[in-house]
């Protein structure tokens, strides 16, 4: 039976992961892909899981009639990428709460500065009783006027500071995209080993916890099906910079990957691993338009799960937990659609049954035995040594909604420049 991993380790993970791996930067910048994605799973009301629940009382209910919304997002809404998904989200809200977009306030291109103070007082001068921003760096603008403003439920997305503030109406949100990110490694692995060529590559933004967490559940999800795969990781040090997602990309090509993947804004990735004759695993939109020669599969978030729960909890008078965070069997991550035309034979079906753990067992991804070291953000330079013994997994999301894991394990290159 596998047992938790120590609770010393799970309470520090966060000042860890923070301190360890750097401070992260802002969230601003998921991956971007042309068009809609027809998979989009239907968005239902949803009850929070176990992980970091120190609820918030949310006061009485208020009616749909009179509710009011303020969303404050580091970029536009059509960027194709990490704002566009968050306003798909909250419009599928809208629409399972019975709401309408008049009842939305939204400040677009709030950046991690003062401006975020000016972009919520102007949400809270509206009258939103209930705030969400969306990147990591305004959750230092957001804790002060919670504090100052404690009938206004403020949630974050990606933070890891409402569990330690004194304020009831902080709340922190996030989705165990790791979980998709699993899945989208099988098909990773599986077109390696068709090519026969085990060698993965990674364009990361930035050498911190979320992205770390990210690469090494894909490549985990490859080496499920083809053991021998090792992986190298490139960062560009920036959320959205094209010309240095595909200078990162062609230079993991070059290197010998012949199936390469990434957590940045656009999708040079993909149309560079097109023209390279490699293949691409895209993240948070189908990227099959974009390099259809190319793209396999995209691990995806659906916003629309949180803000559903969050608006169904303002009307009915329910609290909103402090830490919030779903996965793939709330609806919460998914898979774009698979790209029939060049994935591995037996894709599928493999990716099935890993599904089926998620759904049906007490599935980790992060699951012993798994050797590696911590690292210096800044350097790649091995800190100290680190391992998971067999039988334990590292509970990531489980105690908190941001992610954590931030070691370098065996079979990944980390290479920062």
């Amino acid at each position: 039976m596998k047992k938790r991993l120590l609770a010393l380790l799970l309470a520090g993970a966060m000042v860890f992961a923070l301190a360890a791996c750097g401070d992260k930067p802002s969230e601003g910048g998921q991956s971007p892909a042309p068009g809609t994605d027809s998979s989009t799973p239907a968005t239902t009301p949803a009850t929070p899981d176990d992980a970091g629940q120190s609820p918030a009382p949310s006061g009485a209910g208020i009616a749909a009639a009179d509710l009011k919304i303020g969303l404050v997002m580091i970029g536009e809404e059509n960027d194709n990428g990490y704002n566009y998904n968050h306003m798909v989200g909250m419009e599928e809200a809208l629409a399972n709460c019975g709401l309408s977009k008049d009842q939305l306030v939204i400040k677009r291109n709030v950046g991690e500065d003062a401006g975020c103070t000016t972009a919520i007082q102007e949400c809270i001068d509206a009258g939103a009783q209930i705030i969400f921003c969306n990147s990591f760096g305004h959750e230092q603008f957001m804790i002060p006027l919670a504090e100052e403003n404690p009938d206004i439920q403020f949630c974050h997305a990606t933070g890891y500071q409402a569990s330690q503030t004194e304020n009831t109406n902080d709340h922190n949100y996030f989705t165990k995209i790791f979980e998709a990110r699993y899945l989208a490694g099988i098909a990773a692995g599986l077109k390696a080993k068709e090519i026969n060529n085990p060698k993965l590559g990674y364009v990361g933004a930035f050498p911190f916890a979320e992205v770390v967490s990210g690469f090494t559940a894909f490549y985990l999800g490859a080496k499920s099906v083809y053991p021998e795969v090792t992986m190298e990781v490139q960062y560009t040090n920036s959320w959205s910079d094209a010309a240095l997602e595909a200078q990162v990309a062609k230079a993991l090509i070059d290197n010998g990957c012949g199936v390469i993947s990434q957590h940045s804004d656009t999708t040079a990735p993909a149309t560079t691993a097109q023209n390279a004759g490699a293949f691409q695993v895209g993240y948070n939109a189908d990227m099959i338009d974009a390099a259809p020669e190319a793209s396999l599969v995209s691990a995806r978030v659906d916003w629309g799960v949180y803000y559903t729960f969050a608006l169904n909890c303002m009307m009915n008078g329910e609290e909103i937990p402090t830490d919030w965070c779903q996965g793939f069997k709330d609806g919460a991550v998914y898979l774009s659609r698979l790209n029939e035309a060049i994935i591995a034979p037996g894709t599928q079906e493999a990716i099935e049954a890993a599904e089926k753990k998620f759904m049906e067992e007490d599935f980790h991804v992060f699951s012993g035995p798994l050797n590696g070291y911590e690292f210096d953000s800044s350097t790649g330079d091995k800190v100290a040594d680190w391992s998971l013994s067999e039988g334990d997994f590292y509970d990531e999301s489980g105690e908190a909604s941001a992610p954590s894991f931030c070691w370098i394990i065996d079979g990944i290159t980390n290479t920062i420049k």
